[in-house]
């Protein structure tokens, strides 16, 4: 044995049977040679990892102070090595170690959402999970873990999808490599899950800004249709007067002719002005024949567009006329005023 084992040895023992304020948190002579035990057997199979002493935070507060393995595991020639340190319970064997990832003795950050190790650099795996105190030790958890991260690193993205003969997969690592396929998977899954989610919000967003153009429509409309709705009540009330003029004078013999003669203006401009309306109306009303005479083909293109313009310059002089007097009678109505 070289002088490195024997001082570890050493070291482990003297820690172990310590009594009084440096003494551990084992309290079981039995407990404590197994640990003896199992501390010689992984520093004979990794000689990379020493002995130390420190103070154990679980997560509910409680601190004990505990024996730690520290050393660094060699997964592959062409990957930098994994250094770990794992705290032996203050309950083993019947409890799993704590195993955890030192990064920050690594020159190189933990792989984001790697399936074995989380953000505290805690790890775990199929072998701790299922620790069983009469066949489980700390060599087969290091040769577990070296197997583990030798298929995916805990530094960068090494996950290898392809699975070897189940003759020469043991279960835990059968198990492991399950357990790291289904993260991947459910990995993937959140993600489209995510984008769904965001593409879902973005509709629904999209769907509120249209609900609340057509509430504002709705809204637009319905002050339109009670302007409309008062009016037609005016228009029916006028036509409702209009009738019932008509009958009282036909009643009495009143209507005796032509009926554009019954009406009559006040003075000149009134008469003017009734002319100018009745011949506005006329041009309304000849536009409309030509536009019927094209499209039952009574008149060429040539003649409609001819025709429409004189009639639309006159008309045009006509409406000037008759804004001309309006405008005329509607100042002098404000100097009476």
């Amino acid at each position: 044995m070289s002088v490195s084992f024997d001082n570890s040895i050493r070291y482990i023992e003297d820690a172990l049977f310590c009594t009084g304020p440096m003494a551990l948190s084992y309290t079981d002579p039995d407990q404590k040679w197994i640990i003896r035990e199992h501390f010689i057997s992984i520093f004979q199979d990794f000689p990379s990892f020493k002995p130390s002493i420190g103070t154990f935070t679980h997560n509910d507060g409680t601190e004990v102070t505990l024996l730690n393995a520290n050393g660094e595991l060699c997964v592959s020639k062409d990957a930098p090595s994994v250094p770990l340190t794992i705290w032996i319970h203050e309950h083993y064997p019947q409890r799993a170690p704590m195993v955890y990832l030192e990064s920050r003795n690594s020159m190189y950050p933990i792989y984001h959402d790697h399936p074995f190790v989380d953000y505290s650099g805690a790890i775990t795996s199929s072998y701790l999970e299922n620790w069983l105190s009469y066949k489980c030790d700390l060599s087969d958890l290091v040769r577990n873990l070296i197997k583990l991260f030798s298929y995916n690193h805990p530094f960068y993205d090494s996950n290898v999808h392809g699975c070897a003969h189940p003759s020469i997969v043991s279960k835990m690592e059968a198990m492991d490599r399950l357990k790291c396929a289904i993260f991947y998977d459910m990995k993937a899954i959140m993600a489209k899950n995510e984008e769904e989610t965001m593409n879902l919000s973005a509709l629904h967003a999209e769907l509120e800004r249209r609900g609340k153009v057509m509430e504002t429509g709705i809204s637009e409309l319905e002050l339109e249709k009670k302007c409309l709705s008062g009016r037609t009540m005016e228009l029916d009330g006028g036509r409702d007067r209009l009738l019932n003029w008509l009958k009282f004078n036909h009643k009495n013999n009143v209507v005796d002719g032509e009926i554009d003669d019954i009406f009559e203006g006040l003075d000149k401009k009134s008469n003017l002005l009734i002319d100018l309306g009745a011949n506005d109306l006329a041009f309304e009303d000849l536009m409309y024949a030509l536009d019927r005479a094209v499209e039952e083909g009574v008149a060429s293109f040539e003649v409609y567009i001819k025709q429409v313009r004189i009639l639309a310059r006159e008309q045009f002089f006509c409406r000037a006329k008759i804004n001309k007097i309006e405008s005329e009678t509607k100042k002098n109505r404000h100097l009476l005023l």
